[in-house]
């Protein structure tokens, strides 16, 4: 094990895993004296429609509805798509998942992982389904995608719905074809600590047009007209300051991207040296949405757990986030349900264990992820 014998220097300023990326301040200015002038401030105008416009052509969506936040996205798409009894999903996911399942009327049935891609592993699902299953729910954990083709198969033979969380996956594609083309739907997350974000705000992805004129109805309480509410909406829309914002900010994504895998490659060089830690990587036919930077702590090797590691780069100014931990199946709303069972999730709970989520933005300079490898290789053999 290649270790730091000399203990490097803490940072001066707390070292986050993620920053956000922030256009110039002029330009949002001058964005922000278009909607004054205008007097449009939500309801679809035309920092919406041109934002709306812009992420169909950049993420090669067939239909694209924008929604105030990811969470509401999620929940409408299960209304759009009645989704009811159980819903098969990962345990090894952001707290929203699940909770949409709820708030539906829906009960989750978690599923495990798989122990490489920590996506929700198909044969579980296969397990978990019952005569009153009505759809699946997988998520592209960090970016990474689901084995789709297996869901697909598996929805198509038991005629169940298929709905992905691709919070992390703006941009994945999977043998060159976007990871929002499978599926049902797919909701993205534009929040704030997001590549790509408005501040808040999210979206729906769809290949059917039927589809995409329903989420637009409820996200909009179910107006058609002045005169006809056609059903029991909710108020999703997403207004034109985090359209604004997200138009400038789109225009700064590619270059964040390349910037990110500078950092990447950095990390990937000098922790692969390190006994007990191992990268998570995309696979060779897919492409890296650059949303987390994520390594496995094995305890036994390292020389330490990953609690101790995360503790232990607290001492150096360096946040890290143990990214998922607790497993949803662990929260006190789900713990009673039987699929919650730790014997039926061994490999969800032994990755949540292990992962560890490591600062990963443009904002870091070289001379910054060298210190961050550091700070890690001195943590691991120095309480």
């Amino acid at each position: 094990m290649n270790l730091t014998a000399q203990a490097p220097l803490p940072f001066d300023h707390p070292v986050y895993v993620t920053r956000p990326v922030l256009p110039p301040l002029a330009d949002y200015t001058r964005s922000l004296e278009q909607i004054w002038q205008s007097g449009f401030l939500t309801n679809g105008g035309s920092q919406h429609q041109d934002l709306e416009l812009a992420l169909r052509a950049y993420l090669q969506a067939p239909y694209l509805s924008l929604f105030n936040n990811g969470t509401l996205a999620l929940l409408v798409a299960c209304q759009a798509l009645q989704v009811k009894g159980e819903v098969v999903t990962t345990p090894f996911t952001f707290a929203a998942t699940p909770h949409v399942l709820a708030w539906n009327k829906a009960t989750p049935v978690f599923a495990d992982i798989d122990l490489e891609t920590l996506c929700i592993d198909p044969a579980s699902v296969e397990q978990n389904l019952s005569r009153h299953t009505s759809a699946i729910l997988g998520v592209h954990v960090y970016g990474m995608p689901c084995d789709v083709n297996a869901i697909a198969a598996m929805a198509r033979q038991h005629q169940l719905r298929v709905i992905y969380d691709g919070a992390h996956a703006f941009g994945t594609q999977l043998e060159e074809r976007p990871i929002i083309h499978h599926g049902d739907a797919t909701m993205l997350s534009f929040h704030a600590t997001k590549l790509f974000h408005s501040a808040e705000g999210g979206a729906l992805c769809m290949t059917d047009p039927d589809l995409k004129k329903q989420v637009d109805l409820l996200k909009n309480f179910g107006i058609k007209n002045e005169e006809e509410v056609l059903l029991p909406g909710i108020n999703g829309k997403m207004n034109e300051l985090q359209a604004a914002l997200g138009r400038l900010v789109l225009q700064h994504v590619d270059a964040e991207k390349q910037r990110r895998q500078v950092v990447r490659d950095i990390y990937t060089e000098r922790l692969r040296e390190l006994l007990g830690l191992r990268l998570l990587s995309m696979p060779v036919n897919a492409t890296d949405s650059h949303q987390y930077l994520i390594v496995r702590v094995n305890a036994s090797q390292a020389g330490c757990s990953r609690d101790e590691l995360h503790q232990r780069l607290k001492k150096f100014n360096i946040i890290t986030r143990k990214y998922f931990y607790p497993l949803c199946s662990d929260y006190d709303c789900y713990k009673h349900l039987p699929s919650a069972d730790p014997r039926r999730l061994p490999n969800a709970h032994r990755v949540a264990s292990e992962v560890l989520s490591l600062p990963l933005h443009g904002a870091l300079a070289k001379d910054d992820v060298h210190r961050i490898c550091d700070a890690i290789a001195f943590s691991l053999s120095h309480p």
